[in-house]
């Protein structure tokens, strides 16, 4: 794992406590507001990426197929309106491979999915927290103009459809690869309890944990020891931070009974999807950095074989 200058290793919950709130102040609104947006890994040594990415292979090609095709095939009435980002959100939400990446603005949501899987316990987690507010700095200028128009720190659907109705018009944008925020339309309960908040790559095959290590006056990571997790994982669940308030309906709460009253030395029984973090606030969050790496540095005689492969 990399380290960063802004590295922070936390040893006790206060401690973290001060960490996950730090330069919340903010003097012009006279609030306490947290400018960043966190994103809470199981293992320290993942790193943020899309699922379109981890794919491999032609990124835009596929992304192109796999959009039209879930536009076909889902129902009609899937979405509230027609609408790329609309459709792109809820292809997200349900596990399709995309140029999004689940981030939220809470930082305990973030401690949720860092602590949830008692099989990583043995391994320090991560929370990442990047600055929507400092990152509007590297966004075109017609983002920039339309935020500030709107007074809003980060973007929405609407505001999408109006400066870029589809995928090619944000990448038409700016010739400088850039990753923006914009909060997902409440689809259900899920997305609003997680206080969702989704990243677009200006390119399908951007990096996000690239062009943030580039950028690193963006965004400080807080490293949590293992021997910290059973701590934040219990006063998580007294707060009424769990799988039955994140994903409401029985499948969550089947998850959180499970997970609460298991033995502290058995193994984790969780479903598929909370294994592999694949959920509406956090969806393919296990990525190494050696495997967030190997697309670029393959061979390409290998690469054109996988891609063929593919086809």
């Amino acid at each position: 794992m990399p380290s960063h200058r802004n590295d922070v290793r936390v040893s006790t919950w206060s401690e973290l406590q001060c960490r996950l709130y730090e330069d919340s102040w903010q003097p012009s609104l006279r609030r306490f507001r947290s400018p960043f947006a966190f994103r809470g890994l199981s293992n320290a040594a993942y790193v943020p990426e899309t699922t379109l990415t981890r794919m491999g292979g032609e990124y835009g090609r596929r992304e192109q197929s796999l959009l039209r095709n879930f536009r076909k095939y889902a129902h009609r009435n899937a979405t509230q309106r027609d609408s790329l980002w609309n459709w792109i959100a809820l292809a997200q939400h349900h596990g399709l491979p995309t140029r999004l990446l689940d981030w939220s603005f809470s930082p305990y949501v973030a401690l949720h999915f860092a602590t949830v899987n008692r099989a990583e316990w043995k391994n320090d987690a991560m929370i990442w927290c990047v600055d929507c507010v400092k990152i509007k700095n590297y966004l075109p200028g017609k983002l920039q103009r339309l935020l500030k128009r709107e007074d809003s720190d980060v973007l929405t659907v609407e505001m999408l459809d109006e400066v870029a109705p589809t995928v090619a018009a944000l990448d038409a944008l700016s010739k400088k690869p850039f990753l923006a925020f914009f909060e997902p339309p409440s689809l259900d309960d899920r997305i609003m309890n997680q206080a969702a908040l989704l990243s677009v790559s200006s390119r399908a095959d951007l990096s996000v944990s690239r062009w943030l290590y580039e950028h690193q006056e963006l965004f400080h990571r807080i490293v949590i020891p293992a021997k910290l997790k059973q701590e934040i994982r219990d006063k998580l669940d007294q707060a009424n931070i769990n799988e039955r308030i994140l994903f409401p309906g029985l499948d969550g709460l089947s998850l959180w009974l499970t997970r609460y009253y298991s033995p502290t030395g058995a193994p984790q029984l969780v479903s598929r999807d909370f294994r592999q973090g694949t959920n509406a606030g956090f969806s393919s969050e296990v990525q190494s950095i050696t495997e967030s790496e190997s697309e670029a540095s393959r061979p390409r005689r290998q690469r054109r074989a996988n891609n063929r492969r593919s086809a």
